[in-house]
């Protein structure tokens, strides 16, 4: 498996399952992480092409910086599964495996804007550029938002899905704009890391802040009333079938999905319902 990176939450866990589902079904899984750097995914790919690996397992570094490394595997006679992100061609991978991130964020926006009473200004913490989850989740708060005449973004900083950067990128915003009611994120790094920020100036009753992923350090942040919401990103049951994929084209030369391109509703987490997901996983 080549995933993003391993110290944050959400790729750990998709790791993790990995290498569990492959133990399960008889395989050893090895895990890299590219860091979102398709130069060092590039060399991972060529490391798996010398082992002579079964398959591959890939969240990539970018729509479109990925093509070449999943084509170059997969001329190697590697197939690839991709997890979590897509590329921009189909026909290469043998599976795309992403959660619905419009829908998802659809459903945090909707959730949001009632924390906010539907008006005010507010920021946007926005994930990396070459990911296109970030675009169609920003997309989406934005289809929600713009309903509300009387919300008004007022600045968008890229933050790489991060919680160093995130926090970093909320000082700025707050020094800019002290009269904010609320942040919506990209994800739950950027948005605990906003959260830092905001409890630092005192204003976390004030400012009402919107995660993506349902890592569980957001999910504790809802139960405590510091996040309004976080979305749940189902990683576990996309690497999951990623893997079981994998392992059925293997044995038949065929996936068993009906198409490449699949994907997977994500969950809104509020606090009535926070008590109910346990790392990336609903449990009752």
């Amino acid at each position: 498996m080549i995933t993003v990176d391993i110290a944050n939450p959400y790729w750990k866990a998709s790791a993790e399952t990995a290498q569990k589902v492959g133990k399960e079904l008889g395989y050893s899984v090895t895990v890299d992480a590219h860091l979102n750097d398709p130069d060092k995914q590039n060399q991972f790919v060529d490391g798996a092409i010398s082992k002579k690996v079964k398959a591959i397992i890939l969240d990539p570094a970018g729509a479109d910086e990925s093509i070449g490394a999943v084509r170059k595997a997969t001329d190697a006679g590697i197939p690839v599964f991709l997890v979590n992100a897509e590329i921009t061609e189909q026909g290469i991978a043998k599976s795309q495996i992403v959660s619905n991130n419009a829908q998802g964020a659809t459903l945090g926006a909707e959730e949001w804007v009632k924390a906010v009473n539907y008006k005010g200004e507010y920021v946007e913490l926005f994930g990396n550029p070459t990911d296109n989850n970030a675009r169609v989740r920003s997309d989406a708060y934005k289809g929600v938002l713009s309903q509300y005449p009387d919300l008004v973004l007022v600045q968008t900083e890229v933050a790489n899905w991060d919680r160093v950067e995130g926090k970093t990128k909320m000082e700025i915003m707050l020094a800019a704009h002290p009269n904010i009611v609320g942040v919506v994120s990209g994800n739950d790094e950027m948005a605990l890391g906003a959260i830092e920020a905001i409890r630092a100036v005192g204003k976390l009753d004030q400012i009402k802040v919107l995660g993506f992923d349902g890592n569980q350090d957001a999910v504790d942040s809802v139960k405590k009333g510091e996040m309004v919401a976080t979305v749940l990103q189902p990683i576990v049951d996309g690497t999951t079938l990623a893997v079981q994929q994998a392992d059925t084209y293997l044995k038949t030369g065929k996936t068993g999905a009906a198409t490449e391109k699949q994907s997977i509703d994500c969950i809104l987490i509020t606090p009535e319902k926070a008590d109910q997901f346990n790392n990336f996983v609903q449990t009752k």
